[in-house]
């Protein structure tokens, strides 16, 4: 897990342990996805197959995507627990836009920019009123499900036009969603690490107090994150909605937990300050994954569930300890 916060008081050290230091959670994720793929493509070579593989990441792609803006707002310290019903009203709004007449680029842009405008009201609620992120996003999250069943009945957007459907295009020959995934954690790991609004996140979610004490506007950033987070929802809900040629007008199950628990195993700290896109994001796919794996080894899906809620304790135990740790070895 990274802590930029403290990089400038790190020791110099090797590049080994450096990377070690820097990337030993996101590493640690990447060896258990490759032990993933060999052990169950011993047992059915065809859980390996380029098809499968295509199949499983591409269409899980969406949720790499919204666990970038996720992994933003753990940093610096806050949660939001209405990312599955906002994907899920964004995704409404996209497709009746695609089926009314409108042009594709606005059914296309609308989602991004209904996320943004819907999480700058959660933000203002947790920055300026005070009210704890996990009571606000709750909250948004009942107001998100209700309003979309009350407006919507649950009917299903049909006959969406070929032309919307931008997640079965490709990209010299890759699937769009894993193109959108790749470069996106790319692009978000690197404006995090090296600009200074990015490294102030951390700060914010290492110490609020030292963030403010240096001049930055914990305030109007934390509404900025919640932002940016929901864009990132809308460009999620793009490669959710563009998947199939019916939008179903309800909000995913569990979708929330996905996401959040890809950014917490992807070795985002519960507490804030530390985490990258880069371990959410291989989280995401680990999880695809996984749910694969167990469909080809004749193992309930629902087991999936009952592992990832073993390993977010897991995870959030080791990250307590680690923090208790640094807090005994700093008072030493």
């Amino acid at each position: 897990m990274t802590d930029l916060s403290q990089d400038a008081a790190a020791p110099r050290t090797g590049p080994i342990r450096r990377i070690l230091r820097d990337y030993g959670h996101e590493l640690l994720v990447v060896a258990a996805i490759i032990a993933l793929l060999i052990v169950v493509g011993a047992i059915n070579p065809r859980f390996v197959s380029a098809r499968n593989m295509t199949s499983v990441f591409s269409g899980n792609a969406y949720i790499a995507v919204a666990a970038i803006g996720m992994t933003m707002i753990i940093v610096t310290r806050n949660i939001d627990l209405s990312v599955g019903a906002l994907i899920g009203v964004l995704a409404t709004v996209s497709g009746t836009l695609a089926v009314s007449g409108a042009p594709i680029w606005v059914a296309w842009v609308a989602p991004i920019l209904c996320g943004a405008l819907i999480n700058a009201v959660t933000g203002l609620l947790v920055a300026y009123a005070g009210i704890p992120s996990i009571v606000v996003t709750l909250g948004m999250m009942a107001i998100l499900q209700g309003g979309l069943i009350s407006v919507t009945g649950g009917a299903w957007i049909s006959d969406l036009p070929p032309e919307f459907l931008l997640a079965k295009m490709k990209v010299l020959g890759l699937p769009m969603p894993l193109v959108w995934a790749v470069a996106l954690t790319v692009l978000a790991a690197a404006w995090m690490r090296l600009t200074p609004y990015g490294r102030s996140l951390y700060l914010i979610g290492g110490n609020a107090e030292a963030a403010r004490a240096v001049g930055i506007p914990v305030r109007r950033r934390i509404v900025e994150v919640f932002m940016i987070h929901g864009a990132f929802a809308g460009l999620a809900t793009l490669l959710f909605a563009t998947q199939l040629q019916v939008i179903q007008s309800t909000t995913p199950p569990n979708l929330e937990l996905l996401i959040i628990t890809a950014a917490v195993i992807g070795g985002v700290s519960i507490l804030g300050g530390t985490g990258t896109v880069i371990g959410a994001s291989l989280a995401a796919v680990l999880f695809a994954a996984i749910g694969s794996a167990l469909i080809f080894v004749n193992v309930s899906a629902y087991w999936l569930r009952a592992f990832i809620g073993v390993l977010i304790l897991v995870t959030v135990l080791f990250d307590v300890m680690r923090r208790r740790r640094e807090t005994r070895q700093k008072g030493h």
